[in-house]
């Protein structure tokens, strides 16, 4: 994957030149997805439940009036505008004809809406997620919040904006950084995961203690659900430390179940995603409270090269004290992980190999690197 960094200088401090909008083919400037919408009173931030007709900018409602959480209640997914949307020919000009030649052409394309990329059936999900929760609890706060970040600059949040709209995606809150790290901005916003095409700055926000992972785009893509969010996990150096994979790194298979063994009343130390397990838990948790298990609209998977007999239990054991439900594990010992991975069809998986990553993404699932772990020092052979 290619680093897109826009210098912040360059283009904060006004070097680059201003830039005209060009008119869509059809003579006018506004985009097609653009007309008559419903708005509420601004004066209110949205909260009035007296619609105005406006021309222009399409505004969504929540039944009672906008709603958006605290962030320290919401479990904030915040996601880069490179997997959210397809932005390849982009980041072609941007690579090959610089800063200034890349905001000009975002600028007069800014009526052509961005086509989805491989996180686009994840927010999608999220979003109905939050839909069956605020049929439930209709003022809670405890739901997902889903944050654009991006190192554009601010000529193409236009763009960004209508391509949300076009795709009548629910996102409100906007980080664009100007070619910035984004990682103090997510901090503060208590991110909860962190999806981004840079693997340099999924590193940097493990590193900050940030939940987070490197997508790809996929030539296949299988389709997943739309009324069930389905996500998958790794166990060792993903939900768990990498502890154990350590051992087996040095020292062979065999040492490995031997130490397993051993350990097996040992819990094992968190991963980088437990935290994020847990926020799903927690609004599982709020389905379950309303009689709503069986049918959930969360459903949470472990995918593990681990066997189940030789070192399976030391995971189940830890995930149970940890207070963690996964709906379904799968100890592969050794098997590949895209088979399984097809059958079960989730919106993200996470592993800390590429070798994983690449096998899932070969058979269609979207699937997403945790850059974490010995792993990334002794890369599998292929």
């Amino acid at each position: 994957m290619v680093k897109m960094s826009l210098d912040p200088v360059q283009v904060m401090s006004g070097q680059v030149k201003e830039l005209k909008v060009s008119p869509s083919s059809n003579g006018d400037s506004r985009g097609p997805w653009e007309g008559k919408e419903e708005e509420f009173d601004q004066d209110h931030l949205g909260l009035t439940t007296k619609p105005k007709l406006v021309t222009g900018r399409r505004v969504r409602k929540v039944e009672g009036g906008v709603f958006f959480p605290k962030p320290e209640n919401a479990v904030t997914i915040a996601v880069s505008s490179r997997v959210l949307f397809r932005t390849e020919r982009e980041q072609e000009v941007y690579e090959q004809q610089g800063v200034e030649e890349y905001l000009r052409y975002q600028i007069e394309h800014e009526n052509e809406p961005f086509a989805p990329g491989p996180a686009f059936p994840l927010v999608k999900a999220l979003e109905a997620v939050n839909a069956h929760l605020r049929e439930l609890y209709p003022q809670s706060e405890e739901l997902f919040d889903i944050i654009l970040v991006t190192y554009n600059h601010a000529h193409v949040g236009i763009r960004l904006i209508n391509t949300i709209n076009h795709h009548n995606l629910f996102i409100e809150r906007f980080c664009m950084t100007g070619g910035s790290s984004p990682i103090g901005y997510l901090k503060a916003w208590h991110t909860n995961l962190y999806l981004s095409a840079d693997a340099d700055k999924v590193r940097e926000a493990l590193a900050e203690g940030i939940a987070a992972a490197t997508m790809f785009m996929s030539d296949i893509q299988t389709e997943v659900s739309e009324t069930q969010l389905r996500v998958a996990f790794d166990g060792d150096a993903v939900l768990f430390s990498d502890e154990s994979e350590r051992i087996f790194k040095a020292h062979g298979l065999d040492k490995f179940f031997e130490h397993e063994r051993d350990n097996e009343d040992t819990l094992l130390d968190h991963g980088p995603l437990k935290g994020f397990l847990e926020a799903l838990g927690k609004l599982q948790k709020k389905f379950y409270a309303k009689g709503q298990r069986l049918n959930c609209p969360i459903r949470t998977y472990l995918v593990t090269a681990r066997s189940a007999a030789s070192s399976g239990i030391r995971a189940l054991k830890t995930l149970r004290a940890w207070g963690l439900e996964i709906d379904e594990a799968l100890f592969l010992a050794g098997a590949p992980k895209g088979p399984m991975l097809e059958k079960i069809r989730p919106h993200i998986y996470f592993d800390d190999q590429m070798f994983h990553v690449e096998g899932a993404a070969e058979m269609g699932t979207i699937a997403a690197h945790v850059p974490y772990g010995i792993a990334q020092k002794h890369p599998r052979k292929k």
